[in-house]
């Protein structure tokens, strides 16, 4: 039986359904990202779950929220997750909050939004801010297909192989990096995946030193090398897919629907023809036909 996520009534009023779980975005930086609604969400709401109460204390005094907090981290998450899942049944209207950002985007609250939807309680997103979402919206790369990949290993063997895995990989991929490895995974990336390889980091965003800047792996890493102040901070680094070589040759099938078309027609209409026909490259088929025509005529 289908079930609807929020009555009408908290959609005309923005109050909280009893019995129910909220996941709230929270700035990244700039305190003016956060949403009316996410404010008042984290006031009605009976307990807010925070991956570091003393992080998002501050917070929350900003926003003159007082809300009562508990811990829910993840080295907690699993031990706790069910005394939570039980406050909501129990009638409780509970929020799920992370340090910066958007929970479970590399934060905590995998298992306890798995028990919830196995309880079938209601689970609800607050939009808002995320470092991933932001990065990629102003890095220039190709966004129609992306692959989020979470934070890159720390050391360098596993990093590597991270990296080499992914060569292949054709859509655009977003990493977090920590600031004192930004170095050493900017240099293995530029080995692994290539020094002309287009790379986008954007640091600090919304806050006051963001920094978004777009160059080949290896001219990334020697700008960061050279500049400390691009060692510090939040960092996503966004990197452009692989894009395979383009191939010179036309298929067997293609070969004999071109040849028998040049015995009738134009080369230019010929070559259209073949090309509505395969959806191969124009330039590639024409350049063949050019070949067979020189041939034939020899």
């Amino acid at each position: 039986m289908a079930r609807n996520n929020v009555s009408s009534d908290a959609i005309c009023t923005g109050q909280p359904n009893a019995g129910q779980l909220y996941i709230v975005a929270t700035p990244i930086g700039n305190l003016q990202d956060i949403s009316p609604r996410a404010i008042n969400v984290l006031k009605t709401v009976d307990l807010i779950a925070a991956e570091d109460t003393r992080h998002s204390g501050h917070l929350l005094r900003q926003l003159d929220i007082n809300t009562h907090c508990i811990a829910l981290h993840e080295h907690n998450e699993r031990q706790f997750a069910e005394k939570v899942i039980q406050k909501i049944k129990d009638g409780q209207t509970i929020a799920l909050i992370s340090d910066a950002g958007t929970p479970l985007v590399s934060d905590p609250g995998y298992f306890l939004v798995k028990l919830a939807h196995e309880e079938n309680i209601i689970v609800s997103p607050i939009p808002g801010p995320s470092a991933l979402i932001a990065a990629l919206s102003a890095a220039g790369l190709a966004t129609d297909r992306f692959c989020f990949e979470g934070f890159v290993p720390s050391k360098r063997g596993a990093r590597q192989r991270f990296y080499k895995h992914r060569q292949k990989e054709p859509r655009t991929m977003v990493f977090y990096e920590t600031p004192h490895r930004i170095i050493d995974s900017l240099q293995d990336l530029s080995s692994q995946l290539g020094e002309q390889r287009k790379v986008v980091l954007a640091r600090e965003l919304s806050k006051t030193f963001e920094t978004i800047k777009s160059d080949t792996a290896n001219a990334l890493y020697e700008w960061v090398v050279a500049d400390k102040n691009q060692q510090k901070g939040e960092i996503v680094l966004v990197v452009e897919g692989f894009k395979a070589p383009e191939c010179d040759t036309i298929s067997e099938e293609t070969e004999r629907v071109l040849r028998v078309l040049l015995a009738e027609l134009s080369l230019k209409q010929a070559v259209k023809l073949t090309v509505d026909l395969s959806g191969e490259k124009k330039k590639i088929i024409y350049n063949f036909a050019l070949s067979i025509k020189d041939k034939l005529d020899e």
